[in-house]
């Protein structure tokens, strides 16, 4: 892992049977941004602005992207929308780095149904998050995981983010199904540290990959063994997280808590206003001439008085990168 200490839940390197890869060997590590989904003011995709983040993204040093999920504003967007995302990210972004695909259903047949799609469309691996809206037991999460894993035709990773699916991946759950063959490692999106601790104790003998999503927390938990972040200020600012992982790769503390804190006055001002963390990227990508910001229903876009809190924020915190 080019530096990485072994960690509790260390990754191994694995070789993804993806016949559009040619059986390419990814190491997954390190910043792999959660894409926003750039939209026109028809809300249908942005195919000039989603050009021009993927070469944004790449440019600045990012690992692997992440299309379709919470950030992507996966559950409130169109099939048609969706499929034109898929199909532009596997004609731009190819086998130069990883790309997975956000394949999130309360419907188990439509979620191997998307991870088809994005196998035949040259994925590396699928992301599911727990089926939302019904109250599920943990053998019952147990259980749709394990079929979806059985049935997907790509690697799969576990997604857990209590805050937006109502259900809970517990870390006994979570445990269990990291030991299944086609389960690849898993994101962390429960902005629970103790959560990771219990984890990092439960399965040490786990060979499987481990992502923090909330990106306050991206430097405790790569010194401590993950294998990297899926950030939503990665899709702003890639070069700023990509240094801090590497940062943390090479002991160097002191740059690491500098670049911390500059991770944590974009978190502070561009996420926390009342509004979703969705919004402040979707603008603050806008002042840079990336898309419209706007953001597909039931999510709002942002007041004139916040943009121009925001604009504010941006330009002072430009100056000093």
């Amino acid at each position: 892992m080019g530096g990485q200490k072994p960690g509790p839940c260390h990754l191994k390197i694995n070789q993804y049977d993806n016949p559009m890869s040619n059986n390419a060997l990814y190491n997954l590590h390190g910043i792999i941004p959660p894409l926003i989904t750039p939209l026109t003011r028809q809300l249908t995709l942005d195919t000039d602005a989603l050009s021009q983040l993927l070469k944004h993204v790449i440019e600045g040093g990012v690992h692997g992207i992440f299309v379709l999920g919470t950030t992507g504003e996966a559950p409130s967007l169109p099939e048609t929308v969706k499929m034109a995302l898929l199909q532009q990210v596997s004609e731009e972004v190819g086998q130069r780095i990883p790309w997975l695909a956000g394949i999130t259903d309360c419907c188990l047949a439509d979620a191997v149904d998307w991870a088809q799609r994005a196998e035949r469309l040259g994925a590396t691996a699928v992301v599911a998050a727990p089926p939302f809206y019904y109250p599920a037991s943990q053998t019952a999460l147990y259980d749709f995981f394990r079929q979806l894993s059985e049935e997907s035709p790509l690697p799969l990773f576990l997604y857990n983010i209590p805050s937006h699916t109502r259900n809970i991946l517990e870390p006994d759950t979570v445990v269990a199904l990291l030991k299944l063959p086609n389960i690849e490692g898993y994101k962390d999106s429960t902005v629970d540290l103790m959560h990771f601790h219990r984890l990092q104790q439960q399965c040490a003998d786990i060979h499987k990959s481990y992502f923090v999503g909330p990106e306050e927390f991206l430097l405790e938990t790569v010194l401590l063994g993950a294998q990297g972040g899926v950030n939503g200020g990665a899709n702003i600012f890639p070069s700023l997280y990509v240094r801090l992982y590497e940062a943390v790769q090479q002991h160097d503390l002191d740059k690491a808590r500098f670049l911390h804190q500059q991770i944590m006055q974009i978190s502070h001002h561009l996420y926390q206003d009342g509004k979703t963390v969705i919004s402040g990227i979707k603008f603050a990508l806008a002042e840079r001439g990336i898309g419209t910001g706007l953001l597909v229903p039931p999510l709002t876009n942002l007041s004139e008085a916040e943009k121009e809190k925001m604009r504010t924020f941006l330009q002072e915190f430009n100056e000093h990168l």
